[in-house]
C-alpha cells in the first residue's frame, strides 16, 4: 500500500489543525520525527509566532520549535487549501461546552467542511480532540465520504486521544501509550503505523467509540474521585479533622487505595468538561448518568466553599471580607504551569468581587487575568505585599513561593492546596481546607 509506504519513509505530509497546547507540541514532534509538516490555526497571532520559532506553549522546548521551523520541516498557516497536499491529518481542535454544558464540536464541524472540501484518495484522518464517543463515525467520517471516498480503501479515518499532562517532565507526547481506533481494520492499521514512528508505545482498539469511550472514562474517573474527597473535606471541615493527615494514613495502605487531593475546584480543559460530553451522550441511550453529574456539581461548588470559608475565618479575626484586601496566590489551574483554562482561581476570584473585596494576586506564571470584566496585573510577592493584604489565599501551589516568607509575613494564611506543608513557624496562622 502506497500510503503505508509514504509513512514509514516519512515521505507523507502531515497537517496539524489547532495549534494550541495539543497541536503544537504534537506538530513539532512530527517534524523531528522527519515529517514535513504544516500546522493550520485559525488565529493568525499564532501561526506568526509559530513561523518566526517563537514559542507559547510550555510543553514545547524552545530549541526544538526553532530547529524545525528554521529546516522548513514545521509551516504554520491560516490557510486550509494546504490540507489538500496532506497525506495524513491530525485535528487538535477545542471541544467546549456550551452556557447549558452541552458538547460544543463547532470547531470540528469547521474542520471537517474544509477537509471535505480538499480531501482526496489515500488520505488518513485522526481526531485527537476529546470528545464523546461516536463523534469519529457520526460527524467527521460521513461528511468525508459524501466525496466519493471509500473509508478503508482510499479513506483512513481513526480517533487517537490526545493525552497530555502540561507540566509532566516524565511523560510527554512520545513516551505516552497513544490509544487508536480505527473506523476499519485497515484504518487502524495505517493511523497505527503512522503513529509508531513517532510514539513508543501505541495501544490499538478495536473502534474510535472505544478509544473515545476511554479518554473521557479517564477523565471521568478523575473527576469523580476529586468529587468524592472534596466532599469528605466538607465533612472533615464539619468535623474539625484534617483531611490531609486522613488521607496520608489512607495511602499508608498497600493494596487497593489511591491518593486524591482536595482543592478549590477543579481546572484544565478535561476533567471539568469531559464528564459532561459522556453525560449528554448517555441519554441518547436512555441512561441518566447521576454519579457523574453529582460529581461535576460538587467539584463545582468548591469555589463557593472557599469563599464561605474565608469570610468565616475573616469574621473570626474581627474583620469583614467586605473591603479586605484578598492576596490571591497562584490562578492558574495547577502548579507550576501558564495554563489558566477553566482555572477554579477565575470563580473564586469573581465570588469576592461580588463580596466586595479587594483583589490582589500575585503569579509567576500568569502576568495578567481577565476576571468577569475586570483586568488584573500580577503584583510581586514581596513581604510588604504579604503583611498589607487581609488574608493569604493559596489557590495554586508554584514552587516558586517562598512559603516560609508568606506564612511569616502574613495575619492568616488560607491554603486550599496544602503548600504550606513543610513550613515549620507559625503554623497557627495557617487554615487549611479542613
Amino acid at each position: 500500500m502506497k500510503m503505508l509506504e509514504r509513512i514509514k519513509d516519512r515521505s507523507a505530509k502531515v497537517g496539524v489543525i489547532g495549534l494550541g497546547y495539543v497541536g503544537l507540541p504534537l506538530a513539532v514532534l512530527q517534524a523531528k520525527t522527519g515529517f514535513s509538516v504544516v500546522g493550520i490555526d485559525s488565529v493568525a497571532a499564532k501561526v506568526d509566532l509559530v513561523n518566526q520559532g517563537n514559542n507559547y506553549i510550555g510543553d514545547v522546548d524552545d530549541a526544538e520549535l526553532r530547529d524545525v521551523v528554521q529546516s522548513k520541516k514545521l509551516v504554520a498557516t491560516t490557510d486550509f487549501s494546504k490540507l489538500h497536499d496532506c497525506d495524513v491529518v491530525l485535528i487538535c481542535v477545542p471541544t467546549p461546552l456550551t452556557k447549558n454544558k452541552e458538547p460544543d464540536i463547532t470547531a470540528i464541524l469547521k474542520v471537517t467542511e474544509h477537509l471535505a472540501r480538499y480531501a482526496h484518495p489515500d488520505l488518513l484522518v485522526v481526531l485527537e480532540s476529546t470528545t464523546y464517543p461516536g463523534t469519529t463515525e457520526e460527524v467527521i467520517l460521513p461528511r468525508l465520504e459524501e466525496q466519493g471516498l471509500t473509508v478503508g480503501k482510499d479513506l483512513f479515518v481513526a480517533f487517537s486521544p490526545e493525552r497530555v499532562d502540561p507540566g509532566n517532565e516524565d511523560f510527554k507526547t512520545h513516551n505516552t501509550f497513544k490509544l487508536v481506533g480505527g473506523v476499519t481494520e485497515g484504518c487502524r492499521e495505517v493511523a497505527k503505523a503512522f503513529y509508531e514512528q513517532s510514539i513508543v508505545k501505541i495501544f490499538p482498539l478495536s473502534s474510535p467509540r472505544v478509544a473515545e469511550m476511554a479518554k473521557v472514562f479517564e477523565n471521568v474517573f478523575r473527576s469523580v474521585n476529586i468529587a468524592l474527597v472534596n466532599e469528605l473535606t466538607l465533612l472533615c471541615d464539619r468535623m474539625n479533622i484534617n483531611v490531609y493527615e486522613v488521607i496520608d494514613a489512607a495511602a499508608t495502605k498497600n493494596f487497593g487505595f489511591m491518593p486524591f487531593y482536595p482543592g478549590p475546584g477543579v481546572g484544565g480543559h478535561c476533567i471539568p468538561l469531559d464528564p459532561y460530553y459522556l453525560a449528554w451522550k448517555s441519554k441518547e441511550y436512555d441512561i441518566h448518568t447521576r454519579f457523574i453529574e453529582l460529581a461535576g456539581e460538587i467539584n463545582e461548588n468548591m469555589p463557593y466553599y472557599v469563599v464561605s470559608k474565608l469570610q468565616r475565618v475573616l469574621n473570626q479575626r474581627g474583620q469583614c471580607l467586605n473591603g479586605a484586601q484578598v492576596l490571591v496566590l497562584g490562578v492558574t489551574y495547577k502548579a507550576d504551569i501558564s495554563d489558566e483554562r477553566e482555572s477554579p482561581a477565575t470563580k473564586v476570584m469573581e465570588l469576592l468581587q461580588r463580596e466586595n473585596a479587594t483583589l490582589v494576586y500575585s503569579d509567576p506564571f500568569a502576568p495578567s487575568i481577565s476576571v468577569a470584566d475586570r483586568q488584573y496585573k500580577s503584583q510581586d510577592l514581596t513581604p510588604e505585599l504579604v503583611a498589607g493584604s487581609s488574608c493569604a489565599l493559596i489557590l495554586t501551589a508554584h514552587s516558586a513561593f517562598d512559603y516560609d516568607m508568606i506564612v511569616k509575613q502574613a495575619s492568616v494564611v488560607f491554603d486550599t492546596r496544602n503548600g504550606t506543608r513543610h513550613v515549620q513557624q507559625h503554623r497557627d496562622r495557617i487554615i487549611l481546607l479542613s
